[in-house]
């Protein structure tokens, strides 16, 4: 296997199933379909939200090494998970692990509680260099890339012309509400915040952000971590939900093999299926002749609107 990370999907899915394949016990994300607080609320325990945005290439910092919205919180780096990003298309990943592995409420499973341990006493840089080179989670964040038979593009420098997308991470920790982001030198404060009034905070910090952009600019995705809705249903007995929610696992596991799967040579199969079927039964000849028919019909059409407008007539 290459030592690449391949870029994966923000989707719910795909992250809970992730997670739950580095070892990580009852926790579920759940897409925020509007920036809405008291949707957030009524989700159970929330863990955080991972954030994805257009990210802006070549796009100026603060001069004064300011952050653009809340205040760099350098000493916070030495007591929290905090890893700089180091490599293309971790980022979703790196995201993640930023909630799970700074929140002790959650069971992170043992191997991923002895990365925790291991890098704790890095600095973030090689925080960063340590999560890159580790092999069980980039096998693991790998395994859920869309198969493509096409070169991935993943390693080729980003331009101004690029449209590339970067993940981050918001969650409550120590009594403050902290944006974790891997291009950041820092995690970044936003201020005093609980677990209580974490989903009343992060609305406005989102909507900040979002104003940054133009109005036309909707591409956005917000992932609340949570945990898994199953556990409260069997605590209190509540069949339907538990049976809703293992539908929905149920349903995210066959969209998770249909991305691990490559259609092209399906779909080339089919195609030539098609034309020797077509072949057998004489259609193809027809079809051809009614497709010349067609162009031969445009071409006539341009020469008129051409000759119609006094100008020669254009190539397409």
């Amino acid at each position: 296997m290459s030592g690449g990370w391949n870029t994966i999907e923000s989707d719910a899915g795909v992250f809970t199933y992730l997670v739950e394949n580095l070892g990580v016990k009852d926790v579920q994300f759940e897409e925020m379909i509007s920036l809405d607080s008291s949707y957030l609320q009524q989700l159970p325990p929330v863990y955080g939200v991972i954030f994805l945005f257009k990210y802006p290439v070549g796009e100026s910092k603060p001069s004064d090494g300011t952050a653009a919205d809340g205040t760099f919180d350098p000493g916070a780096a030495e007591n929290l998970f905090f890893a700089n990003q180091v490599i293309q298309n971790a980022c979703a990943t790196q995201a993640i692990l930023s909630v799970l592995l700074n929140r002790a409420d959650i069971d992170v499973g043992k191997d991923l509680k002895d990365f925790g341990e291991f890098t704790q006493a890095f600095p973030s840089d090689l925080r960063g260099e340590a999560l890159s080179n580790s092999e069980l989670i980039r096998t693991v964040h790998n395994s859920f890339a869309r198969s493509s038979p096409f070169v991935d593009e993943g390693s080729r420098a980003a331009t101004e012309d690029d449209d590339v997308y970067h993940f981050i991470a918001y969650t409550s920790l120590q009594g403050s509400l902290y944006e974790l982001d891997g291009l950041q030198p820092a995690p970044i404060s936003h201020g005093p915040c609980t677990d209580a009034d974490f989903a009343e905070k992060i609305i406005p910090i989102l909507q900040r952000r979002i104003g940054r952009y133009p109005a036309s600019e909707i591409r956005f995705n917000l992932l609340a971590m949570i945990q898994d809705p199953r556990v409260r249903a069997r605590e209190i007995g509540d069949e339907d939900t538990l049976a809703r929610e293992e539908q929905r696992r149920q349903a995210w596991l066959w969209e998770n093999e249909l991305r691990r799967h490559n259609f092209v040579g399906f779909v080339h199969e089919v195609a030539k299926a098609v034309a020797r079927k077509k072949l057998k039964e004489g259609a193809f000849e027809v079809w051809m002749g009614q497709a010349k028919e067609k162009a031969k019909s445009r071409h006539a059409n341009r020469k008129q609107a051409a000759a119609a407008a006094g100008g020669d007539e254009m190539e397409y």
